[in-house]
């Protein structure tokens, strides 16, 4: 599963998951309600950008 990373250098890795914002280890990226923001920033999940 590929990590994402938000503008502020935060990685969400799947294997993590964010268990405080209520995201499961195991969740991959795209099944990630639309709703869900960065937990460091709160930036939108649309500004994360795959980590190569």
């Amino acid at each position: 599963m590929d990590k994402y990373e938000c503008l502020c250098g935060y990685v969400y890795d799947p294997e993590l998951g964010d268990p405080d914002g209520g995201i499961a280890p195991g969740t991959p990226f795209e099944d990630i309600p639309d709703d869900w923001v960065c937990p460091v920033c709160g930036a939108s999940k649309d500004v994360f950008e795959k980590v190569q």
